[in-house]
């Protein structure tokens, strides 16, 4: 078997699908994969400003899929959407929510049911429903799921919830990976450290940002491009045997 080393090796004229798509992250990540040549389903909550990211794109045979994540229901609508442009060839996930509160004492249930519900929930339904619409075409797809430094150090003060919801994809990603395989879809995930995304900065004082700053070698937040190359190598040809492993991207951060 020849390698390709290209990075958009499998991507051309393919269609990826991005969820969270309206954020600072998955947009960065749509736009790259455009530029590689795909056709990319934009997916985020109804009301998200998705037409400003596809108009953003270059590229024809772009399209948007306005849906909550969280209804089950959607998730075989999308694929069936992405897949009215090309052949469908990757999911990246992106999509999640953080409900960052002072002190783990502040955490409500509602705060707890939301970021499970999301973050890890819909995450195990949309890989299966992925892969079920790979295996339906016979397709050789790519599942990216965005986790978090935080599945790592367990996150800080009241970010505990998400931080565990992000292990929990960590931990799906590698089961998924491993039951995905025979059907020929391989999975992996990105983990962020520090990003400059309102998700990030967003709520946070000039003190505890720089805290945080303090912390990274690199000694700044990356920028929500930076997460595009690692994501488009996982998704391509590139990493053909690259399954279940986790992709640290946090400028030093977080080092294992």
């Amino acid at each position: 078997m020849g390698l390709n080393w290209r990075n958009d090796a499998g991507l051309v004229g393919k269609s990826v699908v991005v969820t969270g798509a309206a954020g600072g992250i998955g947009s960065a990540v749509a736009r790259g994969f455009a530029e590689a040549g795909s056709k990319v389903l934009l997916v985020d909550v109804p009301n998200a400003p998705l037409s400003d990211v596809h108009q953003s794109l270059t590229g024809t045979g772009h399209k948007i899929f306005p849906c909550d994540l969280s209804n089950l229901d959607e998730h075989a609508k999308v694929f069936d959407k992405a897949s009215e442009a090309a052949e469908v060839v990757a999911l990246v996930h992106c999509a999640a929510v953080l409900r960052r509160r002072s002190t783990v004492d502040d955490v409500t249930e509602e705060d707890w049911d939301l970021q499970i519900d999301v973050n890890m929930k819909a995450t195990f339904f949309l890989n299966r429903s992925a892969r079920n619409h790979f295996k339906k075409h016979g397709t050789k797809g790519s599942i990216v799921n965005f986790s978090s430094q935080g599945w790592w150090t367990g996150g800080f003060g009241g970010s505990v919830v998400y931080a565990g919801s992000k292990g929990g994809v960590v931990s799906m990603t590698k089961g998924l990976a491993r039951s995905f395989a025979p059907d020929g879809v391989r999975v992996n995930s990105v983990a962020p450290g520090g990003v400059d995304t309102l998700m990030m900065t967003g709520n946070q004082t000039p003190e505890v940002l720089a805290s945080f700053v303090n912390m990274i070698p690199m000694g700044r937040l990356a920028t929500p491009e930076e997460m595009v190359g690692p994501v488009i190598f996982l998704a391509s040809e590139a990493s053909s045997y690259v399954t279940g492993t986790v992709v640290n991207v946090s400028g030093g951060q977080l080092m294992y």
